[in-house]
């Protein structure tokens, strides 16, 4: 078995994960309306808690399928990147960057900064599992969809989506190669532009002295000289929204999402859902969480017994 195929056999269990619904919590129904839209609005903070038991579950979960079991096993890096890797006997190392979506929230928040030097050899993928309790705002957590793209597409998208010299800069980190594992950088960062419209006429002139293929992204030492030259002469900001998985445009990860948000969840789309409670429409809220969710006003008493 090589990396490539550990990948595809990890992958298409990923896949058979939709729709399971991990034990891991259980989220009690609200005993009124208005506990009904409280929830739902502090729902996606459990989101970071469901994300690392739902992580520490799937290495749990691959792990159980006899395939792998005679070339290794799969081991949580925490912290680390990749997730998981397969520690065994095929090389180099598959990984996967574990990403858990709860799709009421308003982005995929995740964001993926590594550089694409550390993909040269396609061994990482990045596995997104969306998730929502099994009635929406309560319930056990169950798997929606799972979509297992390649790190490398991920990296590139990202990088050829910002990139935009000299308004924009994508920059790969230092060479930190001679430095212990634990201080070693591999994270790209992206840089806004923040100088005069003259001083941004001036960097332009710059870029067009680099020929026809200047203004495309690469990774290459050389090429990331010619960005610094322009970090160092002019007044740029570090982008802190910079690699947001939801702003990439990642074509895989646009159609994953339009999946998800069409799938019917208790009486309406998923995407119908978001919008629904992410709008500040207390009165039609309340109506939808009675209508589908069947949640009414309990007596003082029935909750005492």
């Amino acid at each position: 078995m090589n990396t490539q195929e550990v990948i595809r056999l990890a992958s298409h269990y990923l896949d058979g994960l939709s729709g399971h619904i991990f034990d891991l919590l259980d989220i009690s129904k609200p005993i009124s309306i208005d506990a009904a839209v409280n929830l739902s609005k502090v729902i996606s903070k459990l989101s970071p808690l469901l994300g690392n038991l739902i992580e520490f579950n799937t290495v749990e979960f691959l792990n159980k399928q006899n395939e792998f079991s005679e070339f290794g096993t799969w081991q949580r890096q925490d912290p680390g990147f990749p997730d998981t890797i397969f520690v065994g006997n095929v090389q180099p190392m598959p990984g996967l960057e574990i990403k858990a979506w709860f799709p009421l929230a308003t982005e995929i928040t995740a964001r993926f900064k590594d550089s694409q030097n550390h993909f040269q050899f396609d061994q990482t993928y990045v596995a997104i599992l969306a998730w929502l309790p099994e009635n929406i705002i309560y319930g056990k957590p169950r798997i929606i969809d799972v979509c297992v793209v390649s790190g490398l597409s991920v990296a590139a998208a990202r990088d050829n989506h910002y990139h935009n010299p000299p308004d924009y800069l994508v920059l790969e980190p230092e060479d930190t190669t001679q430095r212990t594992a634990n201080l070693q950088q591999t994270n790209t960062n992206g840089y806004k532009f923040q100088g005069s419209n003259q001083e941004l006429l001036e960097a332009q002139k710059i870029v067009e002295l680099w020929g026809s293929e200047g203004r495309i992204y690469k990774p290459t030492r050389e090429y990331q000289l010619q960005l610094r030259e322009l970090l160092t002469r002019y007044k740029y900001r570090l982008d802190t929204n910079f690699a947001k998985m939801d702003r990439i445009v990642h074509p895989g990860i646009e159609q994953f999402k339009q999946r998800v948000f069409n799938i019917e969840m208790c009486g309406m789309k998923i995407g119908q859902w978001n919008r629904l409670l992410s709008s500040r429409k207390e009165e039609r809220i309340k109506q939808a969480l009675q209508i589908y969710l069947d949640i009414k006003e309990e007596s003082i008493d029935k909750i005492l017994d």
